[in-house]
């Protein structure tokens, strides 16, 4: 059965020049698994209806949920008029669902804002200390729009490799992930890969683990 709960936003803290964290009140007894999402729409008239995924970004025994949402100029949507919302506003949510959840070590691969789901993830495995051997590989516009650079960078020390698409000069990998990407990073195939963000982003990593010998059950990714 389909809850719906109405939460209200304690927090809101920056996390780059187009991305914000919104902390907000968790309602009694609710329960996710790092990687899921929930749809949301903000409580307010006229934008009841105008619901989107989000992933959580807090751990599950945190006594409150977190979003961090990347927010784009368009006058019409939703994380638009997220810039201008204050502490105290409220969003519909629904129960969690989603089909990214921890299977065991392994590679991540995240597209922008397709980190999200990966973030619950990694501070869930830190605070169980099981980080392990899982790999990250972050592709992003510029290094700018690095979500939580520090953070990824300490959890995961050397096991963070950060992709940059379009920004001239930079000092990281500066073409996009492809199969020669993959081939020459990557040493092993027969292993979990977890794959996040635009469509397009997805198909191109999920042909490419493929033709590389990745097998299709150790693939995870939002269907």
């Amino acid at each position: 059965m389909e809850n719906n709960y109405i939460v209200t936003v304690t927090e809101i803290i920056p996390r780059t020049h187009n991305v914000k964290t919104f902390r907000v009140t968790k309602p009694e007894g609710f329960v996710f698994v790092p990687g899921q999402a929930v749809d949301l729409s903000l409580n307010e008239e006229g934008w009841k209806e105008n619901k989107h995924p989000f992933t959580f970004t807090c751990l599950p025994d945190d006594d409150f949920l977190e979003f961090t949402i990347k927010l784009y100029d368009n006058p019409e949507g939703l994380t638009n008029k997220l810039k201008s919302i204050t502490p105290g506003a409220e969003f519909e949510i629904s129960s969690a669902w989603g089909a990214i959840e921890y299977k065991g070590e392994g590679v991540f691969i995240a597209g922008g804002a397709g980190v999200t789901p990966f973030i619950s993830i990694f501070r869930h495995l830190k605070q169980q200390y099981k980080l392990g051997n899982n790999v990250l590989i972050f592709s992003n516009k510029t290094e700018a729009d690095i979500i939580l650079k520090d953070e990824f960078s300490e959890m995961l020390d050397g096991k963070f490799i950060n992709v940059i698409t379009s920004q001239p000069g930079t000092k990281y990998y500066d073409k996009r992930i492809d199969k020669s990407f993959l081939r020459n990073t990557i040493q092993n195939f027969n292993q979990h890969f977890y794959v996040c963000g635009p469509d397009e982003f997805i198909k191109s990593i999920l042909d490419a683990l493929t033709a590389l010998g990745a097998n299709a059950e150790t693939l995870v990714f939002e269907k």
